[in-house]
């Protein structure tokens, strides 16, 4: 079997793990032209029809050995397809790496004609193959994509001009590679051999990009040029950028072991200097730094504690040679002790009327948070030293409880600090990390103390339901110090070691439920809840806040765009549902970038936002509103739901079929819900004869009760009266009216028991078109609060309050 003349510079197949070593092989024209037949790859220089593998991140060159590892189907259908009729294959870099299955557009012009010098089958189906280069190709058509990509390709004819020039650029280009080659850790001395033993200019080329660091972009640059000087003139100025860059890196070496010997050398002098010291009764420290620091200690008025525990640190700081690697220790630990705001309190602004104004300016309606700054106010008047609150603010996404917080500091002349506690997991962002760890640092309530300058800030902690906890602690178990009037006037962080008062600081806590919140860290807090808004409060924040924001953010003016009310309306009922007016700021966004556009293209605009114009700009409507359903039906319940979201409408139905006497329960139903519904057939089984069924009525159907939106999980007991309604209407044929919702829990008896969440579900139901709800007795109180609940929901909605489910079972079936 005759030898094939490559195999000097592969080695074994065993060998291939190794690859760095191949990928530095490079064959000159001269080997090339031993292993193959360059002539014999095409037909009278015709274009060709080669198969492609498409390479990721990957240029190979022209002469270049190198392992690739193969994976894609159809790279390995044309690698074992050229492997065995021995003929090359085209190497087509890919334009995107992320694209698993490309196409022509994906790939590159240029190519090269690569042969299979080894190939090794991987335990995992994968193929590590040694491709060598051997001429450029350009694509010019795609013949075929299946079971492997097939191209029509034409060897790239290089232009070579014999003169002065070409030798010059070549000289030019050897010259700068043989400086980068001794500078460079990376470039294999070989490599400059090999490329001062070729003569064309091409190959020179080639050489060089295949081992300097450049992108795919660049190298494929390189590849696609047909002129050898400018191929030559690119590869210099790719050079010259290389040696820039090791030239910096020479220097910073050379400064780095200048600076080590220096280092090694000044800590001998020192030592030797302690030791003559020693002997003569005097002591080595760092005076300068130490005095220093203990004339900021006394002009810094510390509380005594903290002023002892920092001369306690600048003693030992004086007492400690330069070299040791306490000495950053102890200055950071001073630095902390001496820039936070032990003293530094800001003057409260005291004005109500002055207060109240702006929080009217900035939020509407929130009545409750407004009363409990302006009392706050007042008490300071008449006392020196009060305790910080520590307020929670409850309510769903976007109903301003973030926002608040800053027009609270603002009218009480405060600084606003926040920080976000969604998804902390760790102890120590509360408390800090104890001075033992390198890099340790104090927690985040006194890091963000030290950035305000002020120890009595309106600080707010948002996502506080939202803090987990793992092998790391409890951050909420560290949240009892901080919020606890009674403790907190000596806080302890494990970095500072001493107390820190943070008695005057006004902590507001934010979240959306309060069932995530431990009951510990929810009895500190002082909860307000902040219920959603209904449409008559949307249209008002949106015309007198959201929409003057959102113009003013485009660069708009009241000529170029003006909000009728009708497109506020139709915002509000056709394109937004939620509790708050996030979502609705949005739209608002999005018509007036649509106006701005206008504006530039025509140099002026007069958008007027109605109704109609509202679902020209966004497009159909989104939302229904109205109804939930269009007429009174059978077996069809409307309840009610409390979400993190807000209040919200559910549509419960039942089916009865012939069966076993079977409850099939779908939708994604919570183990509550569950035993609700099963509660509910327990109850109307029992009363059978009451809704005209004889006793072999469910021994012979099955009962399937669906919630709709079944990829949502639903849970709670207060879907009962809606299950139980919707139940006896399916049995004995009456159908629900469409007009009324439901909520409540039943028992076995029929008792309706009371719920939570009754102000989000109320207006849940005025959102959708509700015109009667039916509540609990228990809950009547719930709705007691007028300014909770705006006074056109009691204008709009009937309230229906039963104590048994046959009251609602009265009021619903028709």
């Amino acid at each position: 079997m005759p030898r094939d003349p490559t195999d000097d510079l592969l080695g074994d197949a065993d060998d291939l793990d190794h690859a760095g070593s191949i990928e530095e092989q490079f064959l000159t024209p001269e080997q090339v032209a031993e292993a193959v037949d360059l002539g014999a790859l095409y037909e009278g220089d015709q274009p060709h029809n080669w198969p492609v593998i498409p390479m990721r991140d990957v240029v190979v060159f022209p002469h270049m050995i190198v392992p690739l590892v193969l994976g894609r189907q159809g790279s390995l259908r044309a690698l074992r397809k050229s492997r065995a009729e021995d003929t090359p294959v085209l190497l087509v870099t890919q334009r995107d790496p992320a694209v698993d299955d490309p196409g022509e557009s994906d790939l590159f012009r240029v190519g090269t004609i690569a042969r299979c010098l080894q190939l090794l089958e991987l335990p995992d189906g994968t193929v590590r193959a040694v491709m060598e280069g051997l001429a450029r190709a350009t694509v010019l058509s795609l013949v075929q994509t299946d079971p492997y990509i097939v191209v029509d390709a034409e060897p790239v004819e290089e232009l070579v001009e014999e003169s002065s020039r070409t030798e010059a650029a070549k000289r030019s280009v050897l010259a700068r590679f043989e400086e980068a080659t001794e500078l460079s850790r990376t470039i294999p001395p070989e490599m400059l051999i090999t490329a001062m033993n070729v003569d064309g200019p091409g190959e020179v080329a080639d050489i060089i990009a295949s081992v300097i660091d450049l992108k795919v972009e660049q190298k494929q640059k390189l590849l696609e040029e047909r002129d050898s000087i400018k191929r030559l003139q690119q590869v210099d100025g790719y050079l010259g950028h290389e040696l820039n860059i090791l030239r910096i890196e020479q220097e910073i070496h050379e400064r780095v072991q200048d600076e080590m010997e220096d280092s090694q050398r000044e800590y001998y002098l020192r030592e030797r200097l302690r030791a003559i010291q020693d002997e003569l009764g005097q002591r080595e420290g760092i005076g300068s730094d130490a005095f220093e620091y203990r004339a900021r200690i006394e002009a810094a008025r510390l509380p005594e504690e903290a002023r002892l525990k920092a001369l306690e640190e600048a003693e030992r700081l004086e007492r400690m040679p330069m070299a040791s690697p306490e000495v950053s220790t102890v200055r950071t630990y001073l630095d902390w002790l001496l820039e936070l705001p032990w003293t530094q309190t800001t003057e409260d602004a005291l004005d109500i009327e002055r207060a109240a104004r702006i929080l009217d300016q900035d939020h509407y309606g929130l009545h409750k948070v407004k009363e409990r700054v302006l009392e706050f106010l007042a008490v300071r008047q008449l006392v020196e030293e009060v305790k910080g609150p520590i307020l929670c603010f409850i309510g769903p996404p976007g109903v301003g409880k973030t926002s608040i917080g800053r027009s609270i500091a603002r009218a009480l002349g405060r600084e606003f600090i926040r920080i976000s506690l969604g998804g902390v997991r760790d102890e120590a962002e509360i408390r800090g990390h104890r001075r033992t760890y390198v890099g340790a640092l104090p927690g985040r309530v006194i890091q963000t103390l030290r950035r305000v300058g002020s120890n009595n800030p309106v600080f707010m902690i948002d996502e506080v339901d939202k803090i987990g906890a793992d092998f790391r602690g409890d951050p909420s178990s560290a949240l009892l110090e901080v919020l606890d009037p009674e403790q907190n006037h000596a806080f302890s962080d494990h970095y500072l070691e001493i107390p820190y008062d943070l008695s005057k600081v006004m902590f507001i806590a934010t979240g959306n439920t309060l069932d995530t919140v431990p009951p510990a860290l929810h009895d500190r807090f002082e909860v307000i809840e902040f219920p959603g808004y209904i449409e008559q409060e949307k249209m008002h924040i949106a015309r007198d806040f959201l929409v003057p924001k959102q113009r003013q953010a485009h660069g708009l003016n009241g000529t170029h765009i003006r909000f009728h009310d009708s497109g506020l309306r139709s915002l509000v009922r056709y394109y937004t549902r939620e509790a708050g007016v996030r979502n609705l700021e949005r739209e608002i966004a999005s018509l007036c970038r649509k106006v701005a556009r206008e504006v530039v293209a025509a140099g002026n605009g007069n958008g007027q936002i109605t109704e109609q114009a509202v679902e020209e700009m966004l497009g159909p409507r989104r939302f229904r509103y109205g109804l939930a359903r269009e007429q009174p039906e059978v077996g069809v319940a409307t309840g009610l739901a409390y979400t993190e979201a807000g209040g919200d409408m559910i549509s419960i139905e039942v089916s009865v079929v012939e069966g076993s006497g079977e409850l099939l329960l779908t939708g994604q139903l919570g183990e509550v819900m569950k035993e609700s519904a099963q509660a509910a057939l327990s109850y109307v089984r029992s009363h059978a004869a009451s809704y005209g069924l004889n006793g072999d009525f469910f021994k012979s159907r099955d009962i399937h009760l669906h919630v709709p939106s079944g990829a949502v999980p639903k849970e709670g007991p207060s879907a009962g009266i809606a299950i139980t309604t919707a139940l006896v209407s399916a049995v004995s044929g009456r159908p629900v009216g469409n007009d009324l919702a439901m909520t409540g829990e039943v028992t076995l008896r029929g008792t309706v028991l009371g719920i939570g969440g009754v102000r989000e579900k109320v207006l849940a139901a005025h959102r959708g078109g509700i015109s009667r709800v039916i509540l609990p007795a228990e809950n009547e109180k719930d709705l007691g609060d007028k300014e909770e609940i705006p006074p056109e929901v009691f204008e709009d909605i009937e309230f229906v309050y039963v104590d048994h489910v046959e009251q609602a079972l009265a009021v619903a079936l028709v």
